[in-house]
Formats: structure tokens, sequence, C-alpha cells
């Protein structure tokens, strides 16, 4: 077999001039995927239900890039059309596409029902299906593309308190998959990341309880809880050319916890 050294370049790594939608960009997690895409030199438009207090804006700009901000409720029909649409307006083309935003509803089985079910498909899951098919109309044409899904470690686990989540983030992962299987011939990359526990303000309650945070550590090699910042390199690779064979895979972050 012979290897050309010369055709593989930290420049792989790259995002210069690159354009990128994040839903839900602007907190937790996906602020950190937005200036992940930001630091290597993407363009970044969030669509948000809720505007931050600039601090997101400043994060992106500090970057040297382009921020700009569409406040959306992805769950209405036909909304992803439009925020993909506002992308080609403001930058030219989509090159990225993150599904980040979500919601999570807990309760107990006996009382969760279609009340907490529907607005959790709705939001994660079907909106993220429309906003790729906006967004591959776009991308097909270019054959180029870098669909990424925020799925968890619950798209390979149960989820306790939340059945919705747990189906939601299955679905998420057999969706990659399948989107994966149908764009790869336009050299569009369909993958996944699955955040394991991360300190972020959604699981405050657990870690601020001895026994649950216990709990969840016992269960991680790595001892310690994840940060928004070990989320940023997967997401860099994901989007960048160094991924361009990488598709319908779901990359697991989460300090080895589904191997314990």
């Amino acid at each position: 077999m012979s290897f050309d050294i010369d055709a593989f370049s930290l420049d792989f790594f790259s995002l210069k001039g690159k354009n990128a939608i994040v839903t839900g960009g602007n907190s937790g997690l996906g602020q950190a995927f937005s200036l992940a895409l930001a630091k290597g030199g993407a363009n970044i438009l969030t669509a948000a239900y809720e505007d931050d207090d600039g601090t997101t804006c400043k994060l992106i700009e500090g970057c040297g890039v382009e921020y700009a901000f569409m406040r959306s409720d992805i769950s209405i029909r036909g909304e992803p059309k439009r925020i993909a649409e506002k992308c080609i307006e403001r930058y030219g083309r989509i090159d990225i596409l993150v599904n980040c935003a979500g919601i999570c509803k807990l309760n107990d089985v006996l009382h969760f029902d279609r009340n907490d079910w529907d607005p959790m498909i709705g939001i994660n899951l079907t909106a993220a299906f429309e906003l790729s098919h906006a967004c591959a109309l776009y991308m097909v044409p270019q054959k180029r593309g870098k669909i990424i899904n925020i799925c968890s470690l619950f798209s390979f686990l149960g989820g306790l308190g939340s059945p919705a989540y747990a189906a939601m983030k299955h679905g998420l992962a057999g969706f990659t998959k399948a989107y994966a299987d149908e764009l790869g011939k336009y050299n569009i990359q369909v993958n996944g990341i699955a955040p394991g526990y991360f300190a972020t303000n959604i699981t405050a309650a657990t870690r601020s309880n001895p026994e649950t945070n216990k709990k969840v550590l016992d269960h991680i090699p790595a001892e310690r809880w994840g940060e928004p910042q070990d989320l940023m390199g997967a997401m860099a690779f994901l989007a960048s050319d160094a991924s361009n064979y990488v598709n319908g895979t779901l990359l697991v972050v989460d300090g080895g916890y589904l191997v314990r």
C-alpha cells in the first residue's frame, strides 16, 4: 500500500470561510458547539427560542467571524425552512448544520403522557429532520455539506423518567444513519455526537445531590463530569474536511461511561 504523506495537512481541520447553522447554539452545550466552529473559522447562525445577553455574540465575533441570531420556534412546521433561507440570505450558502436544540421533560412513567411526549418528539426529532431536509436541498446541488446531530448516551440506553427522551435519541441515531446512507453519494457526511454526563444547568440538580452525583461518577472511568470544552474537538473534527470519510457514525464523548 502506498501512502502520500503530502495528501494530509492540518488545514483539513480548518473551517475558514464555512457557514454553520447551530440550533440552540447560544446556551449550554450548544454554545460550546458554536464556539468550536467559530474558532475553526466558520460564520455562525444560531436559531433559538430566546436570545441571550449578548455573551454568545461577543464570544463568536471575538474569533474573527460573523454571528447572526434568529429567534425561532423550530417546532412550528415550516420554521426550519425559514432558518435555512436566512442562512442563505446572510452568508450565501450552508456548509454545516448542527441539530442541537432540545428539551427534556421528566415524569413518573405512569404520569408521562402525550402532554410530555409530543413536544419532546416535535422539537428534538421532527424539527431535526425538517431542518436537515431543508439544508439538504442546498447541500446536494453544491455537492458538499456536514450534518451533525446531537445524540446522547440515551441513544444506546433506556431513559429512566423520560421515555420520550430515550425514544427520541434512539430515533435521532437512526435518522443520522438513514440520512448518511441517502446523502453520502453527494459528498455530504451525516454524523452524530453522543455526549455523556456533562456539567451544565440541566444536570445541576443531579450534581448537587451527593447520592446521585456519586452514582454517576462511579460509572465514569474518567471519574469526573464532562465540561463543555470536552466536546469542542469532536465538533471541529466532524465539521471539517478531516472527517470526509466518516459517515453515519455516532461519536461518543462520555469519559468511558458506556464501557463500564
